[in-house]
């Protein structure tokens, strides 16, 4: 069977899609237009390019400022959107409306866009009338002219895309009693029908994409069918629904007031609690074969993993397959030529699963020590080991019956620890004192080294990651003391940085701007606001 291959390959969406977006919800908010001028319900109606050409500025519209004066009315979408009559145009396919009500067309007032002189006609005749009519009932109503709608506009969309998180996806779950065919499905190219795979369900947008294209209509076009649709039909049973307006999903703030569930329940699709991610066996040498590989398998936590990420498609960003499946081991058109190697390794991709782990360095717990080590580094060997760990004989024999059993095994044999050296080899105070000058204004500074120590641990105490990663006693130190050994007492850092600044060294700052671009830089890198300003560290010499 193959995925959407019809013209309206209608997406039954409707409560649940299991992602719309990629990033979740909350991250979508940084940058967002606000104020009075920002709206999350500005549509640019621009229809006439698919024509060829604008002969007047695009019109801005207001929909959900339309909608409410239509429910003033007692009118409600239908007003300007024609039925698509689903149950008749792809017979067999779904039911009957539900209380007479079917998905609705996006385009104003009709269902195709046929000819430019036609579509025109359409807005022209609708629009003016209804303002018109409006306007002769002593209404409030809109512009009338050519120029009072085709004009520029001082407002500002601050609108966020949206997306099924595993707290909505779950939400839209219970309100279906677990019916995931209410949503999710396929098309069978022969029959020309939609169905139901049960247990090879897989986010809409894996089939519908951000531009319609051959015969598959775009996923903002699939959602607002559909998604609209079922909610108008569950608002119209009484029943708990979800927005039919644009700023009851698109609004930042809105997208704040959803409710929030404090123990979201697992999403059950047979997925494996723990796995054993190999691609062939493991040869030392260099391998011959398409199926020799160097290193050894990986126990991957799955479990654990789809806790840490707000929905699948952070991984199964192509389709619910194993990642082999696109990414070969030489690489693929399926994998955009992207081989398995690199599927997993890429460091700058946040697809892979190196890339993901770098990106947690961002966060400011982190990010004040990460910031500083080059994430380019050839790792070293033991670096490798911690996810192909070396498995012994007698667990390699097992995994070939039950490769699932012996990836449990590996996993809950892993260690984490935040230790670190014993208090008294961490200095409690550090007094720099090495730039000092007697006519200096500032007195040297006193660094309370121990308490940076405490406080950094105490940060990475919750993140199996951090405390998988820093096995070493001494690898919390490698923040500041970056390019040194791993030591209880690592060399000063006028070891490396001279003073006054070395040209022949381009890329080594002096010992003051050393001091300087590591304190200050991991103080904004953990948004620290002390120290304020330079008696923040060094105080001023009393005359």
């Amino acid at each position: 069977m193959v995925k959407g291959k019809m013209k309206y390959c209608w997406v039954g969406v409707a409560t649940a899609i299991f992602v719309i977006a990629a990033v979740c919800i909350g991250a979508q908010e940084a940058g967002a237009p606000s104020g009075e001028k920002a709206r999350a319900d500005i549509i640019t109606i621009d229809t006439l390019k698919v024509f060829g050409y604008l002969e007047k500025p695009a019109v801005v519209f207001l929909h959900d400022q339309h909608t409410e004066a239509l429910k003033k009315k007692e009118k409600d979408c239908s007003a300007c959107h024609l039925s698509q009559e689903r149950s008749n145009k792809i017979p067999g396919t779904f039911k009957a409306a539900v209380n007479g009500i079917d998905p609705l067309s996006p385009k104003f007032k009709r269902l195709e866009d046929t000819a430019r002189k036609e579509v025109m006609d359409v807005y022209h005749t609708f629009c003016i009338s209804c303002h018109t009519d409006m306007a002769a009932e002593g209404d409030k109503s809109g512009p009338v002219t050519c120029g009072e709608c085709h004009k520029e506009t001082d407002l500002e969309s601050n609108r966020v895309p949206i997306g099924l998180d595993q707290n909505l996806h779950y939400r839209h779950l219970a309100a279906q009693e677990k019916k995931c065919e209410t949503c999710h499905h396929e098309y069978d190219p022969e029959k020309k029908v939609l169905f139901y795979a049960k247990g090879k369900e897989g986010t809409c947008r894996y089939c519908h994409k951000e531009q319609t294209e051959e015969n598959r209509i775009s996923m903002r076009e699939a959602s607002h069918l559909d998604c609209i649709s079922c909610h108008r039909k569950r608002l119209a049973k009484k029943a708990t629904a979800g927005p039919i307006y644009c700023g009851g999903c698109h609004n930042p703030a809105s997208q704040k007031k959803f409710q929030k569930l404090e123990n979201v329940p697992r999403l059950e699709r047979n997925q494996p609690d723990m796995v054993l991610i190999k691609v062939g066996e493991v040869k030392p040498e260099a391998p011959d074969k398409p199926g020799d590989v160097r290193m050894n398998a990986v126990s991957y936590d799955h479990k654990a993993h789809e806790g840490y990420s707000e929905t699948c498609r952070v991984c199964h960003h192509a389709s619910m397959e194993t990642c082999s499946k696109c990414h070969t081991l030489s690489g693929s058109k399926d994998g955009e030529y992207v081989n398995l190697a690199q599927a997993y390794h890429l460091i700058n991709s946040e697809k892979s699963c190196m890339g993901c782990h770098e990106m947690e360095k961002n966060d400011p717990k982190c990010s004040g020590c990460h910031v500083f080590i080059e994430k380019r580094r050839k790792q070293a060997e033991e670096a490798c080991l911690k996810c192909h760990e070396e498995m012994a004989p007698e667990l390699q024999r097992m995994a070939k019956e039950d490769e699932k059993r012996v990836a449990e095994m590996m996993i809950r044999a892993r260690t984490y620890t935040t230790e670190t050296y014993d208090k008294d080899d961490i200095p409690e105070k550090v007094v720099i004192d090495v730039l000092a000058k007697p006519d200096d204004k500032y007195e040297a500074v006193e660094l309370p080294h121990r308490k940076i120590v405490d406080k950094l641990t105490a940060n990475i105490r919750d993140s199996k990651l951090a405390t998988y990663y820093h096995q070493d006693r001494g690898t919390m130190c490698q923040g500041c003391h970056h390019n040194s050994p791993v030591s209880k007492k690592p060399p000063k850092c006028a070891t490396c940085h001279g003073k006054p600044f070395d040209e022949r060294q381009l890329l080594r700052p002096g010992l003051l701007g050393a001091y300087h671009q590591q304190c200050m830089t991991c103080h904004e890198q953990m948004k620290l606001e002390k120290p304020a300003g330079c008696t923040g560290c060094h105080k001023e010499k009393k005359k």
